[in-house]
């Protein structure tokens, strides 16, 4: 089972971007689709974007689409998410996780592993 960490978050102002990194450790990376979930105050879980282990498959949920981007470096066992242009409603504490299959998953239940989640706030 591999151990996730995430990193990048923080205070941005709308319109602005972040990058996160989710840094795995401890089983072959290359192993395991990953995904990254979001959780804003009072609201579940939700999907944004997943990628097959070779990272040759993408998926994004709607509501960020053409604004973030998931990506991976097997060789640095790190995913990515690349967030454009921020809205206020983007603000959540956002989760990676791993899913030892090839393709990732929009259901929260398919993925094993999870990191302990990191804070973006986006200022209106």
């Amino acid at each position: 089972q591999v151990q996730l960490v995430e990193s990048g978050g923080g205070l941005v102002q709308a319109g602005g971007s972040l990058r996160l990194s989710c840094t795995a450790s401890g089983r072959t990376f290359s192993n395991y689709a990953m995904g990254w979930f979001r959780q804003a105050p009072g609201k579940e879980r939700e999907f944004v974007a997943s990628i097959s282990w070779s990272g040759a498959s993408t998926d994004v949920a709607d509501s960020v689409a053409g604004r973030f981007t998931i990506s991976r470096d097997n060789a640095k066992n790190t995913v990515y998410l690349r967030m454009n242009s921020l809205k206020p409603e983007d603000t959540a504490v956002y989760f990676c996780a791993a899913r030892r299959d090839f393709y990732g998953s929009r259901v929260h239940d398919d993925y094993d592993t999870w990191g302990q989640g990191i804070q973006v706030t986006v200022s209106s």
